[in-house]
């Protein structure tokens, strides 16, 4: 079998399967792997097969009412999560991994580092959460010394920095904010060193949260991005301003959100009301 049956494979699942453009990647990809690194065989590129459409979903929005709902049925470090999620745009995982040294107080600021696409960018630091984060970072710097004492204080490192700069890896400023509270050992290393926290904790905190606040919507920590996004451009702030502050690299991406503000559909009365 070649080209015509692989591509005959494809046109199937969008077709007939009805799968969605990611699936029928993913199965293009697994097929010119199979032939090109195991069969070791050329393949036609690109190859005309009836591609999936992109789904084009729009994503959940809470009100300004109910982010405090769900923030009201939570309590310590996964609230103050939510709350970065929330009031900077963070996604899941930038947030687990904030290092102390991320957090710039003087420029009331925060450096999120390796975000999507490996980029960095910088997001603003809520008033109202600096407290709170200099609080956890004293915890984190108690519990640093504690692990030092005990041989240990190692943390894991981005690219190959370990081996550039000796022993910053115990240095207070690349400890994360948000710790685990045990040690595990490193299975590429076998260093034993302090993880963040598991994003699943906090993923089950937000489910708890938001049945507490009895709201019917599909709602996980990306919401809280999503809200951010969409309460700015409410706000007023013009939509460069929040794509910066998301990271996107395509402002077609932060358009998105223009079309969950309370305008288009929202903004129109219906016929049936004007009687």
């Amino acid at each position: 079998m070649g080209a015509a049956e692989i591509e005959a494979f494809l046109t199937h699942l969008a077709k007939d399967e009805n799968v969605s453009s990611s699936t029928q990647n993913q199965a293009l990809n697994a097929l010119l792997f199979l032939y090109r690194n195991v069969l070791q065989l050329d393949l036609p590129v690109p190859l005309h097969a009836l591609r999936a459409k992109r789904s084009e979903h729009l994503p959940t929005v809470l009100s300004k009412d109910e982010v405090a709902r769900v923030l009201s049925g939570m309590q310590g470090l996964h609230q103050l999560m939510v709350k970065l999620l929330y009031g900077c745009g963070l996604r899941l995982m930038e947030c687990m991994r904030l290092r102390v040294k991320d957090i710039d107080f003087e420029q009331s600021q925060i450096i999120v580092r390796e975000g999507k696409g490996e980029k960095d960018r910088a997001t603003m630091l809520p008033a109202s959460l600096v407290q709170p984060l200099k609080e956890q970072i004293a915890f984190v710097r108690r519990l640093h010394e504690q692990d030092i004492l005990q041989g240990f204080g190692s943390v894991e490192l981005p690219f190959a920095l370990s081996r550039k700069y000796s022993n910053v890896d115990k240095e207070l400023g690349w400890q994360y904010i948000f710790p685990s509270d045990r040690l595990s050992t490193d299975p590429r290393s076998g260093i034993v060193r302090r993880h963040h926290l598991d994003p699943s904790g906090l993923q089950r905190a937000v489910r708890t949260a938001v049945k507490l606040a009895k709201i019917d919507k599909p709602i996980n920590p990306h919401t809280f991005r999503h809200c951010f996004a969409t309460h700015l451009l409410e706000a007023g702030y013009d939509i460069r301003t929040v794509q910066e502050l998301l990271g996107h690299k395509d402002v077609k991406t932060t358009m998105i959100y223009t079309h969950v503000l309370n305008r288009g559909p929202k903004a129109v009365r219906s016929p049936l009301d004007e009687r």
